[in-house]
């Protein structure tokens, strides 16, 4: 289960110190019917600096839960990158996620939202980062060039930027950016956005995740996203309306460098079926979806009975290629 990190958890409770829960679950209630009038990201979402907090305490452990999971994986492929740029960065959970990850030298944030970005500014000064992490206030549709950085990240925003400005805004983070890594929420729609994004970044851009090959394979009513687990705090379960004291964050995401380096030979679809003696796993592959069980023989045995939905499969134990029961073995 993916949690806040000590000194972000220690951070939040201390910013939340005092107010009462009625208050913060009224105004998450008003943010929840704000942004489902929202339209393409014309209107305000946050607009007192207590339903910044409302936010943060309660979408902070699900987006930075997210958040982890695509750059820890991301930290097998590339280099740490020394400077990082956090675009639309709400109250700074992807930016938090690459400073537990990364621990680089600089972080970056751009946020319009002045309440957001006040929130952000002081969680920051809580954990003692102001070092480390800047914000600034600004706008990427109004601001004609990012400052460079190692890795660009824009989390939960291109959905909410309008249809027609979504692949300039693409472009200009690309450009700033080594690595750029698109994170947005679970959803037929999301997904659709990040597959034309893909679609029509093909010939500037090599895709590092979620695909193993050139392009999307699914069809029909699939999409693709993936899911991570987070531990919710008693004051989550009020904010959110239930008991469970963890959620499912559905999400999707697409990583774009100007450097091939992708080494994802196979990726997970779906969570496994488990059956006596066999587990059955959907796989993507370079090559097509597919599906392949593996019985208490099989070298991919002890890995089988710990993959989860999303993890990633590049060769067994063994160096045999593992992409699919009529794939080629030891090809790399």
């Amino acid at each position: 289960m993916n949690e806040l990190s000590q000194k972000l958890k220690s951070a939040m409770e201390a910013i939340r110190s005092g107010i009462p829960d009625a208050d913060l679950i009224r105004d998450a209630e008003h943010i929840s019917e704000r942004y489902r009038n929202i339209s393409d990201g014309h209107g305000q979402l946050v607009t007192t600096g207590r339903e910044a907090i409302a936010y943060m305490m309660a979408r902070m452990p699900a987006t930075y839960g997210a958040a982890c999971r695509v750059l820890t994986e991301l930290a097998e492929t590339v280099e740490p990158p020394r400077t990082v740029l956090d675009v639309g960065a709400g109250t700074g959970a992807v930016a938090f996620a690459a400073l537990s990850v990364f621990e680089p030298a600089e972080i970056r944030c751009l946020e319009r939202e002045r309440f957001m970005l006040s929130a952000g500014q002081t969680l920051t000064k809580e954990m003692g980062e102001e070092k480390r992490v800047s914000w600034q206030m600004g706008d990427v549709l109004h601001t004609e060039e990012l400052p460079r950085a190692d890795l660009v990240t824009a989390g939960y925003m291109l959905g909410e930027i309008a249809a027609e400005q979504r692949m300039q805004v693409t472009e200009k983070l690309f450009s700033a950016a080594e690595t750029l890594v698109l994170i947005e929420p679970g959803t037929p729609r999301s997904s659709g956005i990040l597959r034309e994004i893909r679609e029509k970044m093909k010939n500037r851009a090599f895709v590092l995740a979620p695909c193993p090959g050139e392009d999307c394979l699914m069809t029909g009513g699939d999409w693709c996203h993936f899911s991570v687990r987070v531990a919710r705090s008693q004051l989550q379960k009020k904010l959110k309306g239930g008991d469970a004291p963890y959620e499912d964050e559905k999400y999707s995401y697409l990583v774009l460098a100007h450097r091939p380096g992708n080494i994802c030979r196979a990726r997970v679809l779906r969570h496994p079926e488990i059956e006596k003696g066999r587990i059955t796993v959907t796989l993507c592959t370079k090559d097509g979806i597919t599906r392949k069980g593996i019985n208490k023989k099989d070298p991919l045995w002890k890995w089988a009975r710990k993959a989860k939905w999303g993890d990633l499969l590049s060769t067994s134990p063994k160096g045999q290629y593992a992409g699919g029961p009529d794939e080629e073995r030891g090809k790399e």
